[in-house]
């Protein structure tokens, strides 16, 4: 006999935070991430093979009249490069792979903002990025015999604002970029004027001063300046903040960009 004074169970619904949300898209990516083998190669190991073939051109290089060494010339750029492969060159293709699958559309039917679609799936590879950056850092400062930072607060500005950078220009560059596979091409303009210009490859220092005034202006200029800054601490406090401001300009380039051009469903 049924119980008519029964009062039904209402159920609600699950209450969801951003932060929830992102986390729970960027597990799910880190999931995807870790299937892809070529990925993981080009993310792990390619930002530890470079610093090492760096460091016998770097040793023919005339760096102590510009009052820098080995040391503090290699550990920037070997963040440098972590952050072009482990994060900008990653970030490309999975934004590109996750579009090609539909994966960004269905994403949009549910919960989940643009914004956090897009941070949810930069997560991954940003945390690879600053994990494998400060091994680096952790490695060069023990193999090079480099001091402590002399302006720690300078290197932490400058990798955080090289993770920001890196994952702006990464969603920006996967807007023009047709297929998975063209990913690597569309990706290599950045990676290529970044080692060669941005004070990886050949410090700053070593350029005339019109050239490097030109390539301080470069994405990935201001990271390795604020990085090298944060160690040598023989960066002003003028020339901090320009390499700020450039970088934060970057990021403000990007946002606009993604707003503007970011592609949700597959190009035809």
């Amino acid at each position: 006999m049924s119980d008519l004074g029964t009062t039904p169970v209402v159920t609600k619904p699950a209450v969801t935070t951003p932060v929830g949300r992102m986390t729970s898209l960027a597990r799910a990516e880190l999931t995807l991430l870790g299937r892809s083998r070529g990925t993981l190669v080009a993310a792990l190991f390619v930002p530890l093979v470079v610093p090492v073939s760096l460091r016998s051109a770097l040793e023919d290089m005339d760096l102590g009249e510009a009052g820098l060494d080995v040391g503090t010339v290699l550990l920037p750029a070997a963040v440098g490069v972590s952050l072009l492969f482990a994060v900008y060159g990653v970030l490309v293709g999975a934004f590109v792979s996750r579009r090609e699958e539909l994966v960004l559309k269905r994403l949009r039917t549910g919960e989940l903002r643009d914004g956090e679609i897009l941070v949810g799936a930069t997560l991954p590879a940003a945390a690879i990025g600053l994990v494998q950056s400060l091994l680096l850092v952790a490695g060069c400062t023990a193999l090079l015999d480099l001091a402590a930072p002399k302006a720690p607060h300078l290197a932490v500005g400058g990798l955080l604002l090289g993770l920001v950078v890196c994952a702006a220009l990464a969603a920006v560059t996967a807007s023009f970029t047709r297929t998975v596979e063209s990913a690597q091409v569309t990706s290599l303009p950045l990676v290529l004027v970044s080692m060669g210009a941005s004070g990886i490859a050949v410090p700053m220092e070593l350029l005339p001063d019109r050239v490097a005034s030109v390539f301080e202006l470069l994405p990935l200029s201001p990271v390795i300046t604020l990085v090298r800054g944060g160690w040598t601490g023989d960066l002003s406090a003028y020339e901090a903040l320009g390499a700020v401001v450039t970088a934060l300009v970057w990021v403000a380039v990007g946002v606009f960009a993604v707003r503007r051009w970011f592609r949700w469903e597959p190009r035809r």
